[in-house]
């Protein structure tokens, strides 16, 4: 496991996390198609950027949309208000590499836990803080965290100002870990293959 200090978005973050599988779309190398058994068509479009990262050597431009410009915004104000409630230091890193597998951890605590900051529009989080339950459209994210960082436990906190800050703590789940881990061996195994041909491709067109 490799830990790389480097400020998240930045080009050495972009640069580190080129061509690996990451937590963040460990969700869509899940995810099933249309029809039963078949691979989704997200899946599919991941993994062609990965391999146009790994052929070319350069990370693909970053996607950014207001949703993820106010996230980025408030992160640092949940941050603190997770610090503040809970009394914990949080250690900052850019991004853990674990193999061909990667996570980019809003915060380390200790030796064992972490944290996850999300941010949700009020009636979103209201569903949230009804319920009581981690939203499951960030299981893979956080159990795939877990199994990159070698950790424990990770606690999600989902803000919006003005609103409660909702915390749950997640722990290692290991089947659910062992089935992840078999689909992204099964994902690598496939980009090497685009990879490889299509450098052979190359190859021929050169001759």
């Amino acid at each position: 496991m490799q830990i790389i200090n480097c400020e998240q978005n930045s080009p050495e973050w972009l640069q580190a996390r080129a061509g690996i599988a990451t937590a963040s779309q460990f969700a869509t190398i899940l995810a099933s198609g249309k029809t039963a058994g078949s691979p989704s068509v997200g899946r599919r479009t991941y993994m062609l950027k990965l391999a146009g990262e790994i052929i070319t050597g350069e990370p693909m431009e970053s996607f950014s949309n207001e949703h993820t410009e106010r996230g980025h915004a408030m992160e640092d104000q949940a941050r603190d208000l997770y610090a503040f409630q809970t009394g914990y230091q949080l250690d900052r890193v850019g991004f853990i590499r674990n193999g061909r597998a990667g996570a980019s951890p809003d915060s380390l605590i200790g030796d064992d836990g972490g944290a996850e900051i999300k941010t949700k529009l009020p009636h979103l989080l209201i569903d949230v803080l009804l319920k009581g339950e981690v939203p499951p459209e960030h299981k893979a994210q956080i159990q795939g965290t877990l199994w990159v960082s070698k950790r424990e436990w990770w606690d999600i906190a989902i803000y919006w100002p003005k609103m409660p800050l909702f915390v749950k703590r997640m722990h290692r789940d290991e089947l659910y870990i062992q089935k992840l881990a078999t689909a992204v061996d099964t994902f690598n195994a496939e980009l090497d293959d685009v990879v490889a041909q299509i450098r052979r491709t190359g190859e021929r067109v050169a001759a």
